[in-house]
């Protein structure tokens, strides 16, 4: 219980962000044509604002079935990666089902959170922090449907800001107690900058330049500095 109470703790922030950004996903989904209630479902189900984004803006040019899932898969291709390095985090004796409903609740922030976390990856702590910011998520966009343009987009672009705030509460933590996190932070970011000025590049788009440095960066991470199992199992006992 200790766990799902950390989770549901941390997983607060988190969820009041998501409602402060639903709303201007939810003006998108009142844009495309959808009611509120479809909204929420959409949230509940895909929980993955680039995502629900470009499926919004697809819904509303008249795309086919076959489009959407393609723009799906491209703009949410990163959980692939996070799901990698989850993998690689669960105790042996993590069942099946566990694995399953965690990656469903994989996002950028609850990925931060939970990986951030010493020893195994916990069932629990996932779910607590799953059960306090995915309804908000999904609640954000049901009203951001009903406010529809009501609000205006000065308005809605300053609550965004939020997630900013979220980002730099999820890496500063481990980066100050591990060197190695601390180190391949900073080089994100200047690789990153530097990726948006090279020539060619440059070309690509942000969601594609930000899935190769991130494959590389945790490629070179998991080769030269890799976390053996002892220590994660250390760690477990420390937090006990």
């Amino acid at each position: 219980m200790d766990q799902f109470r950390d989770g549901m703790r941390d997983g607060v922030p988190i969820g009041l962000g998501y409602f402060a950004v639903a709303f201007s996903l939810g003006i998108a989904a009142r844009n495309a044509g959808l009611s509120a209630l479809q909204g929420f479902v959409t949230s509940i189900l895909c929980v993955a604002s680039a995502g629900e984004y470009a499926c919004f803006s697809l819904i509303a040019a008249g795309a086919t079935y076959a489009e959407m899932a393609v723009m799906s898969a491209v703009a949410n291709a990163r959980y692939f990666l996070m799901s990698c390095a989850f993998s690689q985090r669960f105790s042996p004796k993590t069942g099946m089902g566990h694995r399953l409903l965690m990656g469903y609740g994989i996002t950028d922030e609850l990925f931060g959170i939970a990986i951030a976390r010493p020893g195994h990856l916990k069932p629990a702590y996932s779910y607590g922090a799953m059960l306090t910011s995915i309804p908000l998520w999904a609640i954000g966009t049901a009203l951001g449907v009903i406010a529809g343009n009501v609000l205006s987009a000065r308005l809605v672009s300053a609550l965004s800001v939020a997630l900013y705030g979220m980002f730099l509460a999820i890496i500063i933590p481990p980066a100050k107690r591990d060197r190695v996190i601390l180190v391949f932070v900073a080089l994100s970011f200047a690789l990153s900058w530097a990726c948006g000025l090279l020539p060619g590049v440059s070309s690509l788009s942000p969601g594609t330049r930000t899935i190769l440095l991130t494959v590389l960066l945790s490629a070179a991470a998991a080769y030269f500095f890799p976390v053996k199992e002892e220590v994660l199992e250390e760690e477990d006992k420390d937090e006990k």
